[in-house]
């Protein structure tokens, strides 16, 4: 694929399924003259199945700024080259904004090849609102930062997603609790496209309670996907017309569930106006 003009190609790699490469990745990083991995050694695996074999130049973290000038030494020699994360969407909580804003402004083509993405995947299998969505990537490692970092985002209405590590899952998930109230609907996805896939939704204190006790899902890689922050008004219109057709069909306590697992409003506040229209129910 060498030409006059170099390219770099942004291309996106199996979250875990490897079924999930998709048949332009496959050509594109059969056809580069280099491919710059986050992990020589776990990307040189990929292309090893895939029947490719090509040089590899590692870029990671802690060496992006070093190799910006090696990438477009290269891409200026008329090559072109592939950059790939270890999983998933290259730049999405990964290396490699460095290198493609230095590589755009020298007036080289910076294309796209589009695939697997853990963040949206998880988006829609969620169950949560998708029309408007924030993706605020790890939470800082130690509590404090993180504790900051969650109250940040306390009064978002938007959607929001998290990637987090083992490690670090079941504290996480008891701060959210903490800044966004146990009410607050969540979901869990864990290990998507592999063996073990699992997608949990529940309130955030049901879901802490859920991981700690279940040391299996503690394990592997995670989406948390929390409902967005919604204001008293928005929350009064936005359930009230469900509870009102459910408590025409079901017991009080059935209704004020189903209508929170629906909407995302808060337990106490949906109960105390399901008691309410109970009331003028009956007089009707």
């Amino acid at each position: 694929m060498s030409n006059q003009q170099g390219v770099l190609y942004i291309v996106a790699t199996p979250i875990g399924n490897l079924e999930d490469i998709t048949a332009r990745a496959t050509r594109v990083l059969s056809q580069v003259d280099v491919v710059a991995a986050e992990d020589t050694r776990h990307s040189g695996k990929l292309l090893q199945v895939l029947g490719i074999k090509k040089p590899l130049l590692s870029v990671h973290d802690q060496n992006e700024s070093a190799r910006i000038s090696r990438i477009l030494d290269e891409l200026s020699a008329g090559k072109s080259i592939a950059l790939v994360s270890d999983a998933g969407t290259p730049l999405v909580s990964d290396p490699g904004f460095q290198v493609v804003r230095a590589v755009r402004e020298a007036g080289f083509s910076v294309i796209p090849i589009p695939g697997p993405c853990a963040a949206i995947a998880a988006l829609s299998v969620a169950g949560l609102p998708t029309d408007s969505f924030i993706f605020a990537g790890f939470a800082p490692a130690k509590a404090g930062a993180r504790q900051q970092f969650f109250q940040g985002l306390v009064s978002e209405p938007r959607t929001l997603i998290f990637y987090e590590s083992p490690h670090r899952i079941v504290e996480s998930l008891q701060q959210m609790a903490t800044v966004f109230g146990g009410d607050r609907q969540a979901v869990i996805a864990r290990e998507l496209t592999k063996q073990f896939e699992t997608v949990h939704a529940a309130s955030l204190a049901e879901l802490v309670q859920w991981v700690s006790q279940d040391n299996n899902q503690q394990k592997g890689e995670f989406v948390v996907l929390v409902h967005g922050h919604a204001s008293e008004k928005q929350t009064g219109s936005k359930f009230e017309s469900a509870l009102r057709i459910l408590l025409q069909e079901l017991p009080l306590k059935q209704a004020v569930a189903l209508t929170v697992k629906l909407t995302g409003a808060k337990k106490n506040e949906v109960y105390e106006r399901a008691l309410e229209l109970e009331l003028e129910l009956d007089k009707d």
